[in-house]
């Protein structure tokens, strides 16, 4: 089924992800091929929860896959969150397209990512 036109959509559905990032790259959303949907992320919030250590964030979008970095290798602060996406810098994942994030320790950062599923 083909991406929809987001003039004629039926459905909006809001949807929020979450997730301890580790040292391999996981997916936090991803949109099947097939899906008949657009999914618009509207935030990507890190936040470090150890409260000595800072902590690297890789997030990476891929396409027909190809890995296209949003943001490499950027440390968040000990108890510090980083904006990687807002409202105002959204990001469309169209079919087949998934986002992973990367961590440079285990445990140490999680991710929430709030986004739409346009049909």
């Amino acid at each position: 089924m083909a991406q929809p036109n987001l003039i004629n959509l039926s459905t909006i559905l809001g949807n929020t992800a979450f997730l301890n990032v580790t040292t391999a790259s996981t997916n936090v959303v991803a949109n099947p091929a097939s899906s008949g949907s657009a999914y618009k992320i509207n935030s990507l919030i890190v936040a470090n929860v150890d409260g000595t250590n800072s902590a690297d964030i890789t997030a990476s979008i891929f396409r027909g896959g190809v890995e296209n970095k949003i943001a490499s290798t950027v440390t968040v602060p000990a108890d510090a969150t980083l904006v990687i996406i807002s409202k105002d810098t959204s990001i469309y994942l169209q079919e087949g397209d998934y986002m992973q994030l990367l961590a440079s320790a285990d445990n140490d950062l999680w991710a929430t990512c709030s986004y739409e599923d346009l049909r």
